[in-house]
């Protein structure tokens, strides 16, 4: 058994989507054992994409670079510098203002493969790309370049634990052990 964590970002809630994609994750079997609407401040911001993940910030960079090669854009001429590191840190910076921006719906997920599972549910981390039948195929658009050229936060509804790794780091962030329950669903008995 896994578990890991989810954030309904400020789009999904503003959009009203918060009980259809929690459905979506509770039909596949995945079980809800913790759960909080949250204004996010700067200090949990800061910890969930905090600065010394280089390796991640670098990532971020790479993918916007990659996004603008595919649309055949230029990416210095358009954010200033090609630099993965520094496109990846402004990147960051729009992801701190844009989870506090408004409500957010936490929730830890638990079950076999919960993260791949998730993931796979969720779809591709830039909407454009995602599957239809994924949260993001089905709900949303939003690319690197219209983020981007907005200066703003991709739009794609959800946060997804990355790895295990990841959501052990993650979930100890947004809740406290006593926040999660212990429980059997039905489904789990009927699966012994």
């Amino acid at each position: 058994m896994e578990q890991t964590l989810i954030v309904l970002k400020p789009d999904a809630v503003l959009r009203g989507l918060t009980g259809e994609l929690l459905g979506r994750f509770e039909r596949a079997g995945l079980k809800l054992v913790a759960a909080k609407m949250i204004q996010v401040d700067q200090e949990l911001a800061k910890k969930h994409y905090p600065a010394d993940r280089e390796e991640w910030i670098k990532l971020l960079g790479h993918k916007t670079l990659d996004n603008y090669k595919e649309l055949k854009k230029d990416a210095k001429k358009e954010m200033g510098t090609d630099d993965p590191m520094k496109l990846g840190q402004m990147v960051r910076g729009w992801l701190l203002d844009y989870i506090s921006s408004g409500p957010v719906f936490a929730a830890v997920l638990e079950g076999p493969h919960a993260v791949e599972l998730v993931r796979k549910i969720t779809g591709h981390t830039l909407p454009f790309k995602a599957e239809p039948g994924t949260i993001r195929g089905d709900f949303s658009f939003d690319s690197s370049h219209l983020a981007n050229t907005a200066k703003r936060a991709i739009k794609n509804l959800i946060h997804a634990s990355g790895n295990i790794e990841e959501a052990q780091y993650e979930i100890p962030l947004w809740f406290s052990e006593e926040e999660i329950c212990k429980y059997e669903r039905a489904n789990e008995k009927a699966m012994k």
